[in-house]
């Protein structure tokens, strides 16, 4: 009997660690495909991100505008872009600081395509790291303002990733991250079930799907309806006037669709959601609990509807 319950542990932990190497496989792998798939997808610093999607990031770190993020930035000299994807971030401070700064990204499954998209700015430049590797981490040097924004969630630990890059902080330098924020109770649901779905497919097979999700989300949008909601405590349904389109996608199930976007950004933005399997969602106190327990000192804090961003200093 005790042999056999040994025999049904060692089984269940290599199911265990073949799952989570088929877990991380899963996620890097799905953004070496995407990046290179979306390889010029807003390139091309301000004049190339639409109004929307600026503003989004302007207003969710607390910066108002476009002229205060300009000047935030040059306040720092090294300006870490830590999970920068195909480089749009790194290229629109491109746009916003002095030559005398360094940009520098990271990622760890398209750095190549980030290298290319900014080969012609010379104050950057481009590494592929870990983050899950404090030893690689520690060979960028100080940083003195750390972006990294949804990608923590895409680690396979996102507070020890968190802790990792801390650790290069400069002294008052300052880290602004965002991460997933856990959804109400049908939507989780949703996204789990879709996405042990997605997790083995091929990226053409998957993008297939996406494309129904995004299609949904323009037939709501296109409906152009404002739903007066009751509160449904049980299913964190708060009581108010909403978009339809946003009430499914918010409460319901993720199906993104953007005017200003391509069919085929709307879709990558889907598959972005529910391909990858490490997308861990937080609160924000889970959040604080990171910075608090590296010390640091809240600069800022907002919660919206998909994200949790938290800007904070070392001091």
């Amino acid at each position: 009997m005790a042999n056999h319950t040994i025999q049904n542990v060692e089984f269940e932990c290599s199911k265990f660690k073949k799952e989570s190497l088929r877990m991380v496989d899963n996620t890097q792998s799905f953004f070496s495909d995407k990046w290179r798939f979306q390889s010029d997808f807003q390139m091309g610093g301000v004049a190339a991100l639409d109004k929307q999607t600026l503003d989004w990031i302007i207003e969710r770190n607390g910066w108002g505008s476009l002229e205060n993020l300009r000047d935030f930035l040059q306040q720092f000299q090294v300006i870490l872009d830590a999970g920068c994807g195909n480089g749009r971030i790194l290229r629109l401070f491109a746009d916003l600081v002095q030559p005398s700064q360094n940009l520098l990204g990271i990622d760890y499954a398209s750095a190549e395509v980030a290298a290319k998209n900014l080969a012609g700015v010379s104050t950057a430049s481009i590494r592929t790291v870990d983050l899950m590797s404090l030893e690689e981490v520690r060979t960028l040097g100080s940083a003195d303002f750390i972006y990294c924004q949804e990608v923590l969630h895409h680690t396979r630990n996102p507070a020890r990733a968190f802790r990792n890059l801390v650790d290069i902080l400069s002294d008052e330098g300052e880290i602004a991250i965002y991460v997933y924020l856990k959804k109400a109770p049908i939507r989780e649901f949703v996204d789990d079930f879709v996405r042990n779905q997605m997790g083995d497919m091929s990226f053409d097979v998957a993008f297939q799907h996406a494309t129904q999700f995004s299609a949904f989300g323009e037939a709501l949008a296109r409906l152009d309806i404002q739903v007066e909601v009751p509160a449904v405590d049980l299913l964190q349904i708060p009581a108010g006037k909403i978009d339809l389109q946003r009430l499914i996608y918010y409460y319901f199930m993720k199906c993104f669709w953007r005017k200003s976007f391509t069919q085929e950004a709307n879709t990558l933005t889907n598959l972005d959601w529910y391909m990858p399997t490490n997308a861990s969602r937080h609160t924000l106190d889970e959040v604080l609990g990171w910075v608090s327990s590296a010390q640091l000192s809240v600069v800022w804090q907002h919660v919206d509807g998909s994200g949790v961003t938290v800007r904070a200093r070392k001091i």
